[in-house]
């Protein structure tokens, strides 16, 4: 049996210049460059790294804040938080106020390997960047900034106060949460 293929060829999409697609790949091989150097040397995990990150510029969050911040999993937040507890390197503490909620933070020795990995971090980045002029570079956060801020706006719109088209396509109806409107065939 032959796979279906779209009604307009034109309507591919061409993944490699899909923008989310693309910024995915970057962020993914950025990471794991470096992931691989502080997982060998401080045994330490991408989402282990990030929570250690956050905490340090923001003691006390709770990790469903730590996941907001860092647009990461709640699951792969809440393993990384505990692998960095049986690690002793945060520690949990329970709001007296609200038994359920609890607050991390930075033990010293988590503290030390923040302070250790951080130069490794900087320097990768700095390398990363070697060839970029500074023009481009602010050019480049501000962008970042801009993309962030449009993606986050996008997300909390109402899609109800979204105008919607006559008849959106499949992909589109399903983006939109809205059915596609049906077409009489004679």
């Amino acid at each position: 049996m032959k796979p279906p293929t779209p009604a307009d060829p034109a309507r591919l999409l061409e993944l490699e210049r899909f923008l989310p697609y693309r910024l995915s790949v970057l962020a993914n091989t950025m990471s794991s460059a470096i992931a691989g150097a502080y997982a060998e040397r401080f045994q330490l995990s991408i989402p282990e790294w990030r929570v250690l990150a956050v905490l340090a510029r923001a003691p006390g969050l709770s990790a469903a804040e730590v996941a907001e911040r860092t647009a990461m999993d709640k699951v792969a937040v809440s393993r990384a938080v505990a692998s960095l507890t049986r690690a002793r390197r945060i520690e949990r503490s329970v709001e007296e106020s609200d038994r359920r909620r609890s607050h991390l933070a930075l033990t010293p020795r988590g503290l030390a390997v923040y302070e250790e990995v951080v130069p490794w971090a900087l320097a990768y980045e700095d390398a990363v960047l070697r060839g970029v002029p500074p023009r481009a570079r602010a050019k480049l956060a501000a962008l970042l900034d801009d993309l962030l801020a449009s993606v986050r706006a996008i997300r909390t719109a109402r899609i109800e106060a979204q105008p919607r088209p006559a008849a959106p396509s499949a992909g589109a109806a399903r983006l939109n949460n809205v059915r596609p409107a049906r077409t009489s065939r004679g």
